[in-house]
């Protein structure tokens, strides 16, 4: 067996099913606890506007998974109730399965990846940063990090990114979908915006704990925006 990660977008439109969603960031780990394969999971929210904002979007939710093999997530997806009370309750969810390329940090005082591929320049990468945000930092973080979300719109080879947390406010990460890395790495190293948050969060120390992860997708499923994912790569 290899381990394998998956992640769940759900998108929720009603009132009545958006506050189903919002009220499981609290009322689903209960779901979620001896799951058969499943060694680590996040419940996430989403920022307004394409996620990187301080004010919670209501309408978008994540599901992360990190699995034993995708056979224990195929018959999670199949079988619990728990998911597919969120899958009836979505307008459109989709998922990626991934496989860990790279890793560095800590994600709750724990590691959860198992590297198992390498990164190909021209072929599709998702990148995972996540970090807690120091108390006595939150404005500083705030108020900078939305040049990055602005550098991001129409960016060569982005399928998608959006800003999530566990917590809103300190708990923070970002995951983002690129065509290829190579594309991923333009914008990494060569745009001007990413570059300066990334010396001003080493310059002012907003944070306790971060993490940083580049994953393969190796399958996508669902439907986005009204188009199949499997498309937009």
């Amino acid at each position: 067996m290899s381990q394998i990660i998956t992640t769940t977008f759900f998108k929720v439109e009603s009132f009545s099913n958006t506050w189903w969603a919002f009220t499981q960031m609290q009322f689903g780990h209960s779901s979620l606890k001896n799951i058969e394969g499943l060694t680590f999971y996040k419940l996430l929210g989403s920022g307004a506007k394409n996620g990187f904002s301080s004010i919670p979007n209501f309408g978008t939710y994540v599901l992360f998974c990190v699995w034993k093999s995708e056979a224990n997530a195929q018959a999670f997806f199949k079988e619990n109730s728990f998911f597919n009370a969120y899958r009836k309750r979505s307008s459109e969810l989709f998922t990626a399965y991934l496989n860990t390329a790279e890793v560095h940090g800590l994600w709750d005082g724990v590691q959860p990846f198992e590297k198992s591929v390498k990164l190909a320049s021209d072929k599709p990468v998702i990148v995972l940063t996540r970090a807690s945000i120091r108390l006595n930092k939150l404005f500083s973080f705030w108020s900078k990090v939305g040049m990055v979300s602005q550098s991001l719109e129409g960016y060569n080879g982005l399928v998608l990114s959006i800003g999530v947390g566990e917590w809103p406010l300190i708990q923070q990460a970002t995951i983002s979908i690129w065509k290829t890395q190579a594309e991923m790495l333009d914008y990494a190293y060569k745009n001007p915006k990413h570059r300066e948050v990334v010396l001003l969060t080493r310059k002012l120390n907003w944070y306790k704990e971060e993490m940083f992860a580049r994953f393969v997708p190796c399958k996508f499923e669902g439907i986005w925006n009204g188009v199949n994912v499997k498309n937009l790569i």
